[in-house]
């Protein structure tokens, strides 16, 4: 039995926990079952965020301190009051909460889910997973017999709360047989792959992708090479903390063989490395994610890209979409993509010769500030996702949108309608502090308005899997996409040109 709490309305449970906590024998482990509790569960506090870098600031209500912990995979579930008697089940949104698969959580105000739930129309549910070195990277080269590491494990923590959502919702008023799963950034990319997951089949019914990176899945032989350059990582890590402290106990522990250091290496340590770790990915591997899914040949045998090529991929009807200008706000800390000069040029140097010029007349500017942005953005997020929806479509309804809303302050700043800006109004959470600093001079009513409509779209595809009538559906023939703006349209294969070059640049995804 779990406790919930009424708040703003709504019914809460907070903090279940949906596997047993991967701490100790369990780190890096696949997820076990839940340890049972004796009594009542008080459900009325978050569970700890899992580790990662820094302290996120999309928190809500704000605190000083978020305490994050390994003990992390909780879940959340919020549901409308009803009527007594009413035992009708209601369609249930799982969202899995973005941040690079290293930072996020279900404490976001996105995972938190009010206005979808105050519609009365649907059961919400968020959750945490693995992040960073301890959800997403690849060790297996390092298991023995006396200790084996598995792939994949915020993916399976992933999926284990899924089989949770199955198991349990029904106790929620959900319909564990009307499930959508979806997500944004790496939440998204996190939807293609359960998509072309083999052991996700039957666990949800419908799926949205919000600007997803659907290509950032690697094979072994590339995530190997990362898991030793952060054994590498990990052990100055550690060293440098022994001669900082004189903590003796640090000098013998970065000695030690890698199982024992990934397994007795203070979690603070972890998390250390691995910034160091994704500081370098996009230098010396040009536009990879290093903390990304693995096509490890048993839970993900294929990367998804040919699953949805092939007809592989779960058939189930998929809204996927991007934002307008995806690249532009990736700079500083987050200056993940493809967008300088050295990063372009690299990948120009994989391309084609044949197909160069045309990137460039499709890119004005390149490798400038604007274009590299652009063409960044593109190649993480809104090419990949067409060639998903091309495919995809091929065997089962697919919609797609792009959000060009942008308040007048980012349109000044340069940054349009870049990623992540739709979650705000999407989640009808306009009055956060960093939205409202973004329509501080002006937009605000448009953005919300445009946000209202996509949560209706989402809603109404939760409840039967059709987002709106007057929203057609996407096919290669025509590629018809909703353009949500002041004023929402649909536009017929939308930056045409782009997308031909991209085709030209990148054969294997031409499909």
């Amino acid at each position: 039995m779990v406790r919930g709490v009424l708040e703003d309305g709504l019914l809460a449970w907070r903090g279940i926990p949906y596997a047993a906590p991967p701490v100790g024998e369990l780190r890096f482990a696949a997820p076990a079952p839940v340890v049972p509790w004796e009594g009542v569960l008080d459900a009325s506090e978050f569970g700890p965020i899992a580790p990662q870098p820094f302290s996120y600031r999309l928190i809500r209500p704000p605190s000083a301190v978020v305490p994050s912990d390994e003990d992390c995979l909780t879940v959340n579930v919020r549901a409308p009051i009803r009527d007594a008697g009413d035992s009708t089940l209601l369609p249930v949104l799982v969202f899995i909460h973005g941040g690079g698969y290293s930072a996020g959580s279900s404490r976001d105000f996105s995972g938190q889910g009010e206005g979808f739930v105050q519609s009365g129309r649907i059961v919400f549910v968020s959750f945490n997973y693995r992040l960073g070195a301890l959800g997403y990277l690849d060790f297996t080269a390092y298991s023995s017999a006396e200790r084996s590491f598995v792939s994949n494990l915020g993916l399976r923590d992933q999926l284990a709360l899924l089989q949770w959502v199955q198991d349990n919702i029904s106790g929620f008023g959900g319909d564990p047989d009307n499930v959508t799963v979806f997500g944004e950034s790496a939440g998204g990319n996190a939807v293609t792959t359960l998509m072309a997951t083999p052991s996700a089949r039957g666990l949800f019914a419908r799926a949205i992708a919000q600007s997803p990176p659907p290509t950032a899945v690697y094979s072994q032989a590339v995530t190997s090479r990362w898991a030793q350059d952060y054994v590498d990582i990990l052990r100055d890590v550690v060293g440098a903390r022994k001669t900082a402290d004189g903590d003796a106990a640090a000098d013998g522990l970065a000695l030690l063989p890698p199982q024992q250091l990934l397994t007795e290496a203070p979690v603070d340590d972890l998390v250390a490395a691995s910034v160091t770790l994704q500081a370098s990915i996009p230098d010396a591997y040009p536009g990879a994610f290093c903390f990304a899914p693995v096509v490890d040949g048993e839970l993900l045998p294929e990367l998804p890209i040919r699953a949805f090529r092939d007809g592989r991929a779960h058939r189930v009807p998929l809204i996927i979409g991007t934002n307008d200008r995806e690249g532009s706000i990736f700079r500083g800390r987050v200056d993940i993509l493809p967008r300088t000069p050295e990063r372009i040029d690299a990948l120009f140097e994989r391309a084609p010769v044949s197909s160069q010029q045309a990137m460039r007349d499709a890119y004005p500017g390149l490798p400038g500030l604007r274009a590299g942005a652009d063409f960044g953005g593109d190649y993480g997020f809104w090419y990949p996702s067409t060639r998903v929806a091309d495919f995809h479509s091929r065997y089962a309804p697919v919609w797609s949108y792009r959000f060009d809303v942008a308040p007048r302050l980012l349109e000044i700043l340069g940054l349009n309608a870049t990623h992540g800006i739709e979650m705000f109004t999407l989640f009808d959470s306009t009055e956060e502090p960093l939205a409202r600093i973004m329509t501080s001079l002006g937009g605000q009513e448009a953005y919300a308005a445009a946000g209202e409509r996509m949560r209706a779209f989402w809603l109404q595809f939760a409840e039967d899997g059709i987002p709106a009538e007057t929203w057609p559906r996407y096919e290669e023939r025509t590629r018809s996409t909703l353009i949500v703006d002041a004023e929402d349209r649909i536009e017929s294969d939308p930056r045409r040109e782009r997308r031909r070059a991209w085709n030209r640049f990148i054969p294997s995804l031409a499909g």
